[in-house]
């Protein structure tokens, strides 16, 4: 935090230990040399038990295995999209592209076809390395309606063929000199338009980033993460894999949560740290609840995406004894922004995110002067670092509108910042809806409804909610001004739509409210639907 007060809303950077001047595959390299025999991944298998496992040794000669071999077939710099859940070829794919300079492009395995069509096309992506399928998600039949008539594919392969991975193609078997400040990911991100955004990001933000959030969080070589974020969202590939590896410690790669699992994890494996939305604690604890486990080798919980009611907290510390902190980042920042310390009060944890991490300056600006607000005021989050993306891909007019020209990455929150630099979240310029720590984007969602025949205009709106913190909430309106059915409105969401974009409330109106120049009041939609429950809830009262 700030040293003395400060006198406006702008909290300038932070100097900590210098910022790595260095590359993610040199970062693997030199951990591999001073820690060869350390644990450094883990499978765990859906059922909780430990598969195939690397040392840090092991796992940078993959990695450079499958480099040279992707030095044969592509041109540094090229893009190779990987949609895939949590397994360890992602793994090897993040660092192998890192090696040979390749640009990885990130893809949500819940992807349908429309959605995968357009990360594939608009990253230009040369090749795609997936799975057949996870969780009922036909994945390989969904990739072939997605790249049909794509020229610029050259390449689609298994995840789970080594051999065909490690295939050598026609150019030469060298790996290239990568720049620190070179592009390591594309991580996709949506805005008002509808239209997601490809956050292109260095090896010196992502590397520093992990680096600067790991540290504050305590994470060290005798730390045990347990990383069930996806890979495809930084959460999972940056902070959580690339935290483990700068820490130089063990990390238990877990396709996806399970509550039972972790728990059963922490009792047999000592795992010391995670990253877990507020829902997935809530269901940690209902599992410790009905089946108690030896928790006490969790030291760091860190949290963030949704607000974080002060019990579940205080129910966190108390039945697994550990540390809590809150944090807040955006993609384009690499991409945490800020976190809690460990010794943050219980106010600061629920209520705020805590400080800017090192070298990072964070503002609070006027959404209509770009001034700086003052101190306890609100204005939108601004942020300027090491870790702000290089731009959006191929979209040099939304970066524009991004980052300004002093450098300042205008994220779309809004928040306040206290004298002490402490930054609180409360709400977003953009209509974004957090479910469950996952970001959703109304607009994304308007474009495949209103292609629904019957629909004549719709608007998507975030309820608040106990257990997610938000659900999608989809208001329309008909020409003949008939319901329709809800089961066929949903239907049509899933066959465009991944099933946690599909609204859970749909409602029909007569008329939107409307401002002066004739755009929807979501606001008004979303007050007017939750006081019209209130009558309702007194009575169940």
């Amino acid at each position: 935090m700030s040293e003395a007060p400060l006198a406006e809303s702008l909290f300038p950077a932070q100097p900590a230990e210098p910022i790595w001047e260095t590359t993610v595959g040199a970062k693997l390299r030199e951990i591999a040399a001073t820690l060869p025999d350390a644990k450094a991944l883990v499978e765990i298998t859906d059922e909780g038990d430990t598969a195939r496992e690397w040392t840090y040794g092991q796992l940078l000669a993959d990695s450079e295995r499958l480099a040279l071999a992707l030095s044969t077939r592509f041109q540094q710099g090229e893009r190779v999209a990987v949609w895939a859940p949590n397994i360890p070829e992602w793994v090897l794919m993040e660092y192998a592209c890192a090696l040979a300079g390749l640009v990885l492009v990130t893809a949500n395995p819940s992807f349908q076809p429309k959605e995968l069509k357009y990360v594939i096309e608009q990253s230009d992506a040369v090749a795609l390395f997936l799975v057949d399928e996870f969780r009922g998600n036909p994945m390989a039949d969904i990739a072939e309606a997605a790249i049909a008539g794509n020229p610029a594919l050259r390449e689609v392969t298994r995840l789970d063929d080594w051999a065909a991975m490690t295939g050598h193609g026609t150019r030469p078997a060298v790996l290239p000199d990568v720049a620190p400040s070179a592009a390591a990911q594309i991580q996709y991100t949506s805005g008002t338009t509808g239209f997601p955004k490809g956050a292109v990001l260095s090896h010196r933000g992502l590397l520093n980033n992990a680096r600067y959030y790991c540290g504050r969080a305590g994470i060290n070589q005798g730390s045990v993460w347990a990383n069930f974020m996806p890979l495809f969202h930084t959460a999972g590939c940056a902070t959580g894999v690339l935290g483990s590896l700068q820490a130089g410690c063990k990390m238990l790669l877990i396709k996806r949560f399970d509550p039972a699992v972790l728990a059963r994890l922490t009792e047999e494996q000592g795992v010391t740290a995670y990253f877990a939305v507020p829902t997935m604690l809530v269901a940690l604890l209902e599992t410790l609840a009905a089946v108690p486990r030896d928790m006490s080798s969790t030291d760091t919980i860190l949290s963030g995406g949704a607000p974080v009611p002060p019990e579940l907290v205080r129910q966190v510390q108390e039945k697994i004894g550990c540390h809590f902190q809150t944090a807040f980042g955006q993609t384009e920042a690499s991409p945490m922004i800020s976190l809690n310390p460990q010794t943050a009060s219980l106010e600061d944890i629920c209520e705020t995110a805590g400080p800017p991490l090192p070298e990072t300056a964070v503002s609070i600006r006027s959404t209509e002067t770009n001034a700086v607000m003052p101190i306890g005021e609100v204005g939108e989050i601004c942020v300027q670092s090491y870790g702000v993306m290089i731009g959006y891909h191929a979209n040099p007019e939304a970066t524009a509108a991004a980052i300004d020209t002093q450098g300042w990455l205008h994220t779309g929150d809004l928040g306040t910042m206290d004298a002490r630099g402490v930054i609180r979240v409360t709400g977003r310029v953009k209509d974004m809806i957090i479910r469950g720590g996952e970001n959703h984007f109304p607009a994304e969602i308007e474009a495949v409804l209103i292609e629904h025949p019957d629909i004549a205009e719709v608007a998507v709106v975030g309820l608040p909610d106990p257990k997610w913190g938000e659900i999608i909430a989809a208001f329309y309106r008909t020409e003949t001004g008939a319901d329709l059915a809800e089961q066929e409105l949903r239907a049509h969401c899933r066959t465009h739509l991944s099933p946690q974009k599909t609204p859970a409330v749909w409602q029909r109106v007569t008329e939107f409210p409307l401002t002066g120049s004739g755009k929807i009041q979501k606001f008004a939609l979303r007050d007017h639907y939750l006081s019209s429950l209130e009558p309702m809830r007194a009575k169940a009262g």
